[in-house]
């Protein structure tokens, strides 16, 4: 369903709050809880099942709809955050990654930054992993492994305004999040950050962000697989962080 037909169901709901048109908005929005959903990386996890994620989004979604306010935004952005921050919160209460494998990706990122120091330009997956001694099997595991970071960490602030890379990443849904923000230095920066990637990893960031298209929708675009955008994306998360750590220093 669009969003705009979501919207009339809401607006109906908050004008009767019956349990029938709550039930119709709970089926409006399902389609909304399975993208962002289908965004995440999620873990081969035995409480990581679709259906169990799923049943965590819809109650982010009736908390949404008890503190919507039809005046200060649309209900689907307004979901949004709520949805996914009950999904995220969730699967990071089952401990997504081992110490170890956080430990790894760590020592990739600060190897990418490093060899794009010594190289000049921005190393390639084979360079990284030969600088760090791993098969690039190996290395693409850790690129997915960080992807699946990478969804977890988007709600984290990443500056004192308590901004997250959702709210600063170039996405039309949240234009009005942005309005909000009297500082747009971050969002600015990462905006340029953006525009020194390869033309396919932003093609692949406009896909997943602005088209709102998931891994294995992506995929099928650009006729590759859902593993292989987690990798890209993986490899995104990873320059985008080390080149804002760079600026902040």
């Amino acid at each position: 369903m669009d969003q705009d037909d979501l919207q009339p169901l809401v607006e109906k709901y908050l004008d009767d709050p019956s349990e029938q048109n709550k039930e119709a908005v709970v089926m409006g929005a399902l389609p909304l809880v399975r993208s962002i959903i289908g965004k995440i990386s999620v873990p081969d996890h035995l409480l990581a099942e679709h259906e169990d994620l799923e049943s965590v989004g819809i109650v982010g979604l009736l908390e949404a709809l008890e503190s919507y306010d039809p005046e200060k935004a649309r209900f689907a952005t307004h979901a949004y955050r709520r949805i996914r921050g009950n999904i995220i919160d969730y699967l990071r209460s089952i401990d997504v990654l081992s110490r170890r494998k956080r430990k790894k990706i760590g020592a990739v990122q600060e190897a990418i930054a490093t060899l794009r120091q010594m190289m000049g330009v921005e190393p390639s997956s084979k360079d990284v992993a030969d600088y760090m001694g791993l098969s690039l099997e190996s290395y693409h595991e850790l690129l997915r492994d960080a992807q699946r970071r990478f969804s977890l960490s988007l709600s984290h602030p990443i500056n004192d305004e308590d901004q997250t890379m959702v709210d600063v990443l170039p996405n039309e849904d949240a234009q009005e999040n942005f309005d909000r923000f009297e500082q747009k230095s971050t969002q600015k920066h990462l905006r340029e950050l953006i525009e020194t990637l390869p033309e396919r990893q932003q093609t692949i960031l406009g896909l997943y962000y602005t088209e709102d298209l998931t891994l294995s929708e992506i995929g099928e675009v650009l006729d590759l697989s859902a593993a292989r955008i987690s990798q890209i994306l993986g490899k995104i998360q990873l320059t985008l962080e080390s080149k804002i750590e760079e600026h902040a220093h």
